[in-house]
This record gives structure tokens, C-alpha cells and sequence, in this order.
């Protein structure tokens, strides 16, 4: 079950290899994800002394939080995944050029996971390219829809 999406990546990077990690969340940010409180839209993964962090999600916190906490709605959040994958991602974004882009983030199990994705930036011009095979797509629908009346 889907919990926030980032519809905004396939939009700007070539998508390649997908991966899965689990996220360090405090009581509160798991409550407020629950309420459905999360945004992907500006979050990015990070890589930083060999580990995978999770910047710029946004988890607004809920009126009933605890007093004592001091909730921070967009603080870095560590990933968890295996060293190799860890390793092997590290190799990919610093030898080839890619980034590491938040796509989804859902329960499996009772659990918060991540999707995330290995990213090449997309040009004006492919997303131009994008835009109007998009709008193709669309017009053959209608058109098809309108022909078989």
C-alpha cells in the first residue's frame, strides 16, 4: 500500500535499477506517516561515510504529537540496506553520474520501506520529448474512444 509518491521523478531522470530500504523513523514520524502526512517531492538519497541517507522528505507532524519531543518535519533519515548494495550503489553514482531518486514510500509487512531508483538527469528537450508522447498517447485514446461509438 502506497503511503507518497514522488510522480515528479519519472518525469525528470532516466529511471534504471530500482531498490528497496527500509527507514530509521522516530514514534512520532511513524504516526504522522501513517495519518499520511509524508512528501517525497523534494527528498533525495545521499550518500555519506558509506551509508544511504534520505534528505528533504517532508513528515509533518501531527497536532497530538508528544510534548517532549521537538518534532523537525524535513531532518536527514538513514536507509537501510545490505553493505553490498550499499557498495554497489556507491560505485554507480560515483563513477557514472547518476543519483539516487525517492519514488515511493509503503508498508510491507507492518514496516516503512523506500523505493528509490538509480537516476540520470533528463534534459529540457527529453522532457519536451516526453511531454508529447504523453499528449500523443492521449489524443489516440480519445480518438480510439470516439471511433468505436
Amino acid at each position: 500500500m502506497s503511503i507518497a509518491e514522488n510522480r515528479k521523478a519519472a518525469f525528470n531522470y532516466f529511471l534504471e535499477d530500482r531498490y528497496e530500504a527500509g527507514i530509521v523513523l522516530e514514534g512520532w514520524e511513524v504516526k504522522a506517516v501513517r495519518a499520511g502526512r509524508a512528501q517525497l517531492l523534494d527528498g533525495y538519497v545521499m550518500i555519506r561515510d558509506g551509508e544511504l541517507y534520505l534528505v528533504g522528505m517532508n513528515v509533518t507532524p501531527l497536532q497530538s504529537a508528544s510534548t517532549h519531543v521537538r518534532p523537525d518535519a524535513s531532518r536527514t533519515r538513514k536507509l537501510l540496506l545490505h553493505k553490498d548494495e550499499i557498495r554497489r550503489l556507491i560505485g554507480k553514482v560515483e563513477q557514472r553520474g547518476y543519483t539516487l531518486v525517492p519514488l515511493n514510500l509503503h508498508y510491507k509487512n507492518g514496516r516503512v520501506k523506500l523505493d528509490f531508483a538509480l537516476g540520470r538527469g533528463k534534459k529540457l528537450h527529453d522532457k519536451r520529448d516526453t511531454e508529447a508522447k504523453r499528449d500523443w498517447q492521449r489524443e489516440k485514446a480519445r480518438l480510439m474512444r470516439h471511433a468505436n461509438k
